[in-house]
C-alpha cells in the first residue's frame, strides 16, 4: 500500500481587515461602510420588515433596499449608512485612538 504525500496547505493570518488584505484602495473605508452595514442590515432582519417598509423607513427606494438586504454596502457612503441607523433609532458612538 503506497502511502500519499500531503501538500501542506498555505494561509496567510487576516490584518482583520479584508479589503487591506486584498490590497483595494480606501480599505479602512470600505471596512467602515462594511461594519455599519451588518448593523444596519441586522436590525432590518430583526424587525422582519418588507423591502417596502424598509423603503419608507429608511427613506429610499425599493432597487437600493434590495443591494443594502444583498450586502452591496459600497454602494451607499458612511452618512448614508449612519443615517440609516439613526431612522433605525440607534445611537452610533465613534471612538478615536492610538494604532
Amino acid at each position: 500500500m503506497s502511502t500519499k504525500r500531503q501538500n501542506p496547505i498555505e494561509f496567510e493570518v487576516s490584518s482583520g481587515n479584508i479589503f487591506a488584505d486584498l490590497g483595494l484602495e480606501d480599505s479602512d473605508e470600505l471596512y467602515a461602510r462594511a461594519q455599519i452595514g451588518v448593523h444596519v442590515f441586522k436590525i432590518l432582519k430583526d424587525k422582519k420588515l418588507k423591502q417596502r417598509e424598509i423603503a419608507a423607513v429608511l427613506g429610499i427606494v425599493q432597487p437600493d433596499v434590495s443591494h443594502l438586504t444583498n450586502g452591496h454596502f459600497s454602494r451607499f457612503t458612511t452618512d448614508k449608512l449612519l443615517d440609516f441607523l439613526k431612522r433605525l433609532d440607534r445611537k452610533v458612538r465613534i471612538e478615536v485612538s492610538r494604532h
